[in-house]
């Protein structure tokens, strides 16, 4: 839709976003909403297609304190949490706080690491906190975590557990780019270097206001019964091993929600539940063959439910 008709500054953000990440408008969009509806983010594709570009570019633009950690396979879950360590002049120990210390944290690659590392931040993305030696500690509000991940089947991967999927309201795919957004991106060498030269959009505070905006918009009863006809579907299909979840289902409505906010509407419309189902429900859908569904799997689902 045209940006004039976005709430402000939504608008804005996506404009300038669309000056960095070129020619993935709808992803970054997507990326957008999940961030309005409270979730955390994981974009999975092939190195080199801007993942970290768009966390980068996300996280300047919305005013939030960033930090980056590179997963690897020998990190350890104190190389998220933090550590405490001993301090001399005062003899006693210092908790060293880690970089989930933010309000958005980039695990990059995060399926890099091993499980026991990727366990290290479920409590965070559930419950805002995280608990080291025995003392639990508040994580800064807002929290997000935004993951980038490697396609399963490279080298050096660990595939995250179904629990930890589960934590992620969407997964997104960038793809390559369009003949003409290559094309600019050969001429001008590249976008990450306009990442320092992102003014932010928002204060913290600001966007927590959105937040509430976008929560409130209207789904109306004859909505909550497409939406559940959909999510009953997934649990009745003998192509998935299981259907989705109750937190699921929320996260459905709740991304809905703001994608008709970003559209500049009041009110949640089927074609903005159909809208937001791949990104938020691929991940959490495994097929019969093993892998995870996909696009052409939620398209299927999607013409088998009757609007009416």
């Amino acid at each position: 839709m045209p940006p004039a008709n976005r709430p402000s500054p939504i608008g804005g953000i996506l404009a300038a976003a669309d000056q960095v990440i070129l020619g993935k408008s709808r992803q970054t969009r997507l990326a957008l909403c999940c961030l309005l509806a409270k979730g955390h983010l994981l974009i999975e594709d092939l190195p080199g297609v801007g993942k970290t570009t768009l966390a980068h570019t996300l996280a300047r633009l919305l005013g939030f304190q960033f930090a980056r950690v590179q997963f690897t396979s020998d990190m350890l879950p104190a190389d998220v949490l933090g550590v405490s360590i001993f301090d001399r002049e005062h003899s006693n120990f210092r908790f060293l706080p880690g970089p989930v210390f933010s309000q958005v944290l980039l695990a990059d690659e995060i399926n890099r690491a091993t499980p026991k590392t990727q366990s290290a931040l479920l409590e965070a993305m559930e419950e805002g906190q995280v608990t080291t030696e025995g003392e639990t500690r508040p994580l800064p509000q807002p929290f997000f975590v935004i993951a980038t991940q490697n396609p399963s089947t490279q080298v050096g991967t660990f595939p995250l557990p179904e629990s930890q999927l589960d934590r992620f309201l969407m997964r997104i795919e960038l793809g390559y780019p369009d003949h003409d957004a290559e094309r600019l991106l050969l001429e001008s060498g590249g976008r990450r270097d306009r990442l320092p030269t992102l003014a932010a959009r928002l204060a913290p505070e600001d966007f927590a206001a959105l937040q509430q905006q976008a929560a409130a918009v209207h789904a109306s009863p004859a909505l909550l019964d497409y939406l559940q006809l959909l999510v009953e579907a997934t649990r009745n299909d003998p192509r998935l091993v299981h259907g989705l979840s109750p937190r699921a289902a929320l996260s459905l409505l709740a991304a809905a929600r703001t994608w008709a906010f970003t559209d500049g509407r009041q009110m949640v419309l089927p074609e903005d539940v159909q809208a937001v189902l791949p990104a938020v429900a691929c991940h959490r859908l495994r097929l019969v063959s093993g892998s995870h569904a996909g696009a052409a799997d939620i398209d299927t689902l999607i013409r088998a439910v009757p609007l009416a």
